[in-house]
């Protein structure tokens, strides 16, 4: 995911296009994506005649406002709020339609020497102003452009062309794929810079603890909930990093509970991970397998009218468990980690991280000891989970 927008990102200053799609459950369109300062007749060009949709100039408030760029339409009733301002020419151009005539035009909306003077209204040129909080604030292809253009670290002015087939319907996924092969374009998705853009605001500490000197760092996803990174050591070296996976348990991590072993585990891969000098725990906000606090409650309420934990889940309605690990994965990528020895009972956890492209080159075991409060519970993971454990 990552490692596509990081290529996306050195396209871009290349002056290539890219291709942006977005959310399924928004447009499902792709959008060929340059940076105006970048642009060229030839890219021009290439969009009016091989992605065929209209060209566009999004731009930032602020360069918006300094051109006069006022909205299109006192009223704004487009089914996604695409900002559309006045459409302009620069006014070093002919007729304003030639592939080199809009090339200017985008060119001049994104040189910071422009003036509101510098262009005729209207024109052939659609400015779109982005919000401010870009892709986390609206996930449209203005504001995906935009961050793009950001991270890159240029003036934030983009132009895009949504893309269409042969037969002039809209391109969708599988079609998109075809086109970037056809083309040799990077392709990535709008959810890829949102995950990128939150993880660039990533605070992070030093946190002394009973278990030794941590690093301690946040990471938001896009549900704006809060996973934690606790480390110790250099996370950059080719080395397998040592890992626990740990979905937050306030019962046992915080008011250590006995119906679980999970206070037990995070402690002692505290322990672990201070023994050995390097490694990572990702606090993972999990609560209850995934179903959250309430839920978790309720579930303890059905378990202590005879059901077991797998049990009470299905009699909730939910899965016996709604964990996905790819936040995780995410993370992992993000810092550039691909090999791991895994702190893990749970065989899940395994399979979801090698699915997501991390190497596991070990499994070590984090068993607990069974006592009266948990036994059933250990076996119920033991016998109904498969996780490897030993219940004697």
């Amino acid at each position: 995911m990552f490692k596509d927008v990081e290529k996306a990102l050195f396209d871009l200053r290349a002056g290539k296009l890219i291709i942006v799609v977005d959310d399924d459950d928004r447009e499902a369109e792709g959008d060929l994506v340059g940076l105006a300062e970048l642009a060229s007749p030839e890219n021009v060009n290439f969009m009016t005649k091989h992605a065929r949709g209209l060209i566009c100039a999004p731009v930032s408030e602020e360069i918006a406002n300094r051109l006069e760029l006022v909205p299109m339409s006192e009223e704004n009733t487009d089914a996604h709020g695409t900002a559309f301002t006045i459409s302009v020419d620069h006014k070093e151009t002919s007729t304003g339609i030639s592939a080199f005539d809009r090339a200017k035009t985008i060119q001049g909306l994104a040189s910071s020497t422009s003036k509101a003077s510098d262009f005729h209204k209207p024109g052939h040129m659609f400015p779109l102003v982005g919000r401010f909080g870009g892709v986390l604030e609206r996930r449209g292809h203005t504001e995906a452009s935009l961050d793009l253009a950001r991270l890159a670290g240029v003036r934030e002015a983009t132009y895009i062309c949504e893309i269409l087939k042969d037969d002039g319907t809209m391109a969708r996924k599988v079609d998109l794929h075809d086109f970037a092969s056809k083309w040799n374009l990077t392709m990535i998705e709008v959810g890829d810079i949102a995950r990128y853009v939150s993880f660039q605001d990533s605070p992070k500490v030093k946190l002394p603890s009973s278990y030794g000197d941590f690093d301690l760092q946040l990471f938001e996803d896009e549900e704006k909930r809060e996973h934690v990174l606790l480390s110790k050591g250099d996370l950059t070296t080719d080395e397998p990093l040592l890992l626990r996976l740990h979905s937050e348990c306030l019962t046992g991590d915080i008011f250590g509970s006995l119906r679980c072993d999970c206070g037990e585990q995070l402690h002692a891969a505290m322990e672990k991970i201070d023994q050995v000098g390097r490694g990572a725990i990702l606090y993972l906000r999990q609560e209850g397998r995934g179903i959250g606090l309430k839920n978790k409650l309720k579930a303890y309420q059905l378990q202590e009218e005879g059901l077991d934990t797998y049990e009470a889940n299905l009699e909730l309605g939910f899965a016996p468990d709604e964990r996905d690990y790819q936040i995780a994965a995410d993370i992992l990528s993000f810092l550039d980690i691909k090999q791991v020895k895994l702190l893990t009972n749970n065989p899940d956890k395994l399979e979801q991280l090698e699915m997501a492209g991390i190497d596991i080159v070990e499994r070590l075991p984090l068993q607990m000891t069974a006592h009266q409060e948990n036994r059933a519970y250990l076996q119920t993971k033991q016998e109904k989970f498969h996780h490897l454990l030993h219940i004697v």
